[in-house]
């Protein structure tokens, strides 16, 4: 064998144009098929990581019309008959479930009528929450400024408010927001702390349809209040949402439905239900889709390894006809069919795997320029590195078994009187 590779090794330098032409189809197959596996890779963990974020693993329960996608809004729809707050009896339950590393309680608005003020300044289209003490914890928020919630400003009603730094930014523009006085719904509060989400995951927005998919929803800020003082400015007993950190994100989906049945055991509206929002699978649906679209160009670039098999198989038939006397000596010295069939083989097989191993190291080059030209994300799987290089073999095997059969058949008679 070693003998067999060191001749393909000789052979191919010795024709090295020729050698260079007829890898050239398989070249650019598997530097195409690398490219287009790790585009497809990294654009996948792009969607998972923009749906799903930095991986604190938290599922959002939420209130949707029965057989729709999309989020019950008290706001414009009303309040929703039949679905009572949380109690403390399912928040306990809650926490009880397998997978649940912790659950907080919330209720949620997004009013564009209502404004928050600051002076002159005016911000409208804000997220409202109404939280309990555990939900920075639970979904990751830092305090960078200022302070959060303790229990007196629960317990004492207090008029007081946490916003995030997007608010910070847009209500304030540059002024320390710490102690200043915010309005909203003509009740004055008092801003006590600025937090953001403990990530150091941001989104990729390429196009126009990643901002409004990922980003837009985030652009008007947030403000938090302590849900003491909810029904200072909304209704008393409307409905709540939950947040949940779930112990990992594959659990993110079964925690969901799990808490999502919990919060339904005590709704009685038949048109209105919880539902856990599946981030998991819609970056499981989209990764589908890039797939099935990619898929189809992996296909095209394949046929270059077909033509690249052919132009082997070709090339290895003139190498036999060039190299008729050279077997007939052989076999007229004793050599058997088996060591010239292996000896040609070997040199397909060397022939591709070369290629296979200058098209991996294209495929990469080209999967990095197509990264920095496009802004999109890339991933270098090495077992289909590996793959690559190993079916680039086989094509060699495959396409140079009629030569070799070919070489070894031959009549060594016939081979020597050969010109």
């Amino acid at each position: 064998m070693i003998e067999n590779i060191r001749l393909s090794f000789q052979g191919i330098w010795s024709h090295k144009l020729r050698s260079v032409l007829t890898m050239l189809g398989i070249i650019i197959g598997i530097a195409s098929i690398i490219s287009i596996v790790s585009t497809i890779k990294g654009t996948n963990e792009q969607i998972k990581q923009n749906l799903i974020g930095s991986g604190n693993n938290v599922v959002r329960i939420q209130l949707y019309q029965q057989d729709a996608d999309y989020v019950y809004d008290p706001t414009y729809e009303g309040i929703p008959d039949g679905i009572p707050p949380l109690s403390d009896e399912t928040y306990s339950q809650i926490l009880e479930l397998p997978d649940v590393e912790g659950a907080s309680v919330y209720n949620r608005r997004q009013n564009y009528n209502n404004s928050f003020y600051y002076g002159n300044t005016e911000l409208s289209g804000c997220e409202v929450y109404g939280i309990d003490n555990t939900y920075f914890s639970t979904c990751g928020y830092k305090v960078k400024r200022g302070r959060s919630f303790v229990p007196k400003d629960f317990q004492d009603f207090r008029p007081v408010a946490v916003i995030d730094s997007n608010t910070a930014k847009l209500l304030f523009q540059g002024e320390e927001p710490i102690g200043k006085t915010i309005e909203y719904d003509s009740i004055a509060l008092v801003v006590i702390g600025v937090v953001e989400e403990d990530s150091k995951f941001e989104p990729v927005i390429n196009t126009l349809e990643d901002y409004f998919t990922y980003a837009q929803s985030n652009s008007a800020g947030k403000v938090f209040l302590p849900n003491s003082i909810w029904p200072m400015f909304f209704s008393y007993d409307e409905p709540q949402e939950a947040a949940v950190r779930a112990a990992s994100t594959e659990a993110m989906s079964t925690v969901g439905k799990s808490v999502a049945d919990l919060m339904n055991a005590t709704n009685t509206n038949g048109s209105i239900v919880y539902k856990g929002e599946d981030t998991l699978q819609k970056a499981k649906d989209l990764q589908d889709l890039s797939n099935a679209t990619n898929q189809q160009l992996i296909w095209i670039a394949s046929i270059s390894l077909l033509v690249g098999g052919i132009g082997v198989m070709n090339i290895m038939l003139v190498s036999v006809t060039e190299r008729t006397r050279e077997i007939g000596l052989k076999k007229a010295i004793g050599a058997k069919k088996r060591r010239i069939l292996w000896q040609f083989l070997t040199e397909a097989a060397v022939l591709t795997s070369l290629g296979g191993l200058i098209g991996v190291g294209a495929g990469i080059g080209l999967s990095e320029l197509i990264s920095t030209l496009t802004k999109a994300p890339v991933s270098i799987s090495i077992p289909f590195i590996f793959l690559s290089v190993l079916f680039s073999m086989i094509i060699g095997i495959i396409f140079g078994l009629l030569p070799s059969v070919k070489a070894a058949n031959l009549n060594p008679i016939d081979a020597l009187r050969h010109e």
